[in-house]
């Protein structure tokens, strides 16, 4: 296994990169109980793009863990997760942003930069805008459902060091939001550096 990318993403910060088939993302938690804001796409085609719907009901599950393919609108799989160390990821919470901030916590926030806004950043960069953002995966992101169906977003099962790693299916271009979320226990109160490494083949990653 070779090591194609190793960067430290700082808190707060947007993070971009084109995987090619067959290469694997690991994204790892290095002080735990962060969340990273995720969206993929086809490289060669950024209209096809990872649909919560499509993945949500192929695997009857809304939580990813090891086995889950994130599929795009067409049902098309994007990327499986090979590895988990954590266990369990959310699809439904949804990316923060100046306007949720506002809503949810007051307008006193409105000057805080969120999820979204780290997207729409890092996505001009290929050409992408607001018409192109979805919803998109919370990875280490603890978002319980109640029996009434309410949500929470509560302290993180995450912890310094795990890891989850996904396999291209195809060459894929990933948007990530280190989420600068301060306002919910979403990132312990205090967003935190993650690791991202692209290697060319499944296996441990080397320590960094």
């Amino acid at each position: 296994m070779s090591t194609v990318l190793d960067q430290v993403v700082a808190p707060r910060a947007p993070f971009s990169a084109v995987v090619e088939r067959g290469h694997v993302l690991h994204i790892i938690d290095l002080q735990g109980n962060q969340a990273v804001d995720f969206l993929v796409y086809d490289a060669a085609n950024t209209s096809r793009r990872y649909s919560a719907g499509s993945t949500i009901a192929r695997q009857g599950n809304i939580f990813l863990t090891t086995g889950s393919v994130l599929r795009s609108h067409e049902d098309d799989p994007l990327m499986t997760v090979v590895a988990d160390t954590c266990g369990r990821h959310d699809t439904i919470g949804g990316a923060c942003s100046k306007e949720s901030n506002t809503l949810r916590y007051g307008h006193h926030t409105y000057h805080q930069h969120g999820c979204v806004e780290n997207f729409l950043i890092e996505g001009s960069r290929w050409g992408l805008g607001k018409r192109d953002l979805v919803g998109n995966v919370n990875w280490y992101m603890n978002v319980p459902v109640e029996d009434d169906g309410t949500l929470g977003i509560v302290d993180g099962i995450s912890a310094p060091g795990l890891r989850v790693a996904l396999r291209a299916e195809t060459d894929v271009l990933v948007l990530v939001s280190n989420c600068p979320q301060i306002n919910n226990p979403c990132n312990g109160f205090k967003p935190s550096e993650v690791r991202m490494v692209v290697t060319d083949s499944e296996g441990e990653v080397p320590r960094g």
